[in-house]
């Protein structure tokens, strides 16, 4: 056991040995509420296994922590459900009124949403279609990360902050301006309900129905957020993939994060989860936050190289940072 102990800490020096905390607290609090599901326990799992196993295991964890933060960020945020939003601040019918007017169609001689024209025009191989990328982000989120952990190791570390910070940005938009979703519109009208619960739609509602599962209504059912359509996150995640990956992607991957990205904004409107506005908002979000990031990476990078002048060289790669200058890296 001392001997585990001394490697653990020569691994994990100083306060790094608290890096699982979080996830710790975050798993006693579940139990003792209640709210264990089966991704608190893999979450834990993983966290705890990576953490004592070593150097390689270490930088994966680091590279996948933000991730994880994520995760408990979105727990914890019912916590906070009301803070900020009460009937007099909650955006609906304005927000709907200038997403038909920049981009409405024309219903029945009078100026309508493109939600109005897909809710009456429903398609069940659009539900599904559109289920892929609204039931995959995660996974897809996740395994971009562990690609570019293989690849580029520094592209990783910014991706996994960069998407925190992304979640941090819309977690607190979301109550600063509190917005209802399409989906509420077409269910309660104008009048806001504090009470109401967040749904999945009647779109991915009937995804649910063709494949026996309660998939979508369990994931939607535990949200806290009944009102954080502004802006969409699902966009920004899609966006950020393309970004992000674009550097270490083959020609036939670039094309499938494309077309992922355009397919989740299409899925933003068509499933009734955003307006136009909110999935224009979530990139606009994205591309503040990786280019904030670069910015600041590249500055840390001209601080540590202050004899090298103004230079162009790959930001995304942290190490270019510390490491001096050879003539392999191709500096001239």
């Amino acid at each position: 056991m001392k001997s585990f102990w001394r490697r653990l800490r020569s691994c994990w020096p100083g306060l790094g040995i608290l890096v699982p905390a979080p996830f710790l607290v975050h798993a006693s609090w579940a139990a003792a509420t209640g709210q264990v599901h089966w991704e608190t326990v893999a979450v834990l799992v993983a966290v705890l296994g990576l953490f004592v196993s070593g150097p390689r295991a270490k930088k994966l964890l680091l590279g996948l922590y933000p991730l994880g933060l994520v995760g408990l960020l979105y727990t914890a945020m019912r916590l906070v459900r009301d803070v900020g939003v009460s009937p007099g601040r909650v955006h609906v019918c304005d927000l709907r009124a200038l997403d038909a007017r920049l981009f409405g169609v024309n219903i029945a001689g009078g100026r309508g949403t493109l939600h109005d024209w897909f809710q009456a025009h429903p398609s069940i191989f659009l539900d599904a279609l559109c289920a892929i990328p609204y039931g995959t982000f995660l996974f897809v989120c996740t395994a971009c990360a562990a690609w570019l952990y293989v690849r580029d190791y520094g592209r990783m570390l910014r991706f996994g902050w960069c998407w925190f910070a992304l979640n941090i940005a819309g977690f607190a938009s979301y109550h600063l301006y509190p917005a209802a979703p399409p989906w509420y519109y077409h269910a309660h009208g104008c009048q806001i309900d504090l009470l109401a619960r967040a749904s999945e739609g009647p779109n991915l509602a009937r995804v649910d129905a063709l494949l026996g599962v309660h998939y979508f209504a369990g994931m939607y059912g535990r949200s806290s957020d009944t009102f954080g359509a502004m802006p969409s996150l699902h966009v920004a995640y899609a966006l950020m993939v393309v970004i992000e990956g674009w550097a270490v992607m083959s020609g036939a991957w670039r094309a499938a994060a494309v077309g992922y990205f355009v397919l989740m904004a299409f899925a933003a409107v068509y499933l009734d989860h955003h307006w136009v506005l909110d999935a224009v908002a979530g990139a606009t979000y994205c591309l503040v936050v990786v280019a904030a990031a670069r910015l600041v990476l590249r500055l840390r990078a001209a601080a540590a190289r202050p004899s090298l002048g103004p230079a162009v060289f790959d930001v995304g790669d942290a190490a270019l940072a510390t490491k001096p200058p050879t003539p392999n890296d191709g500096a001239t």
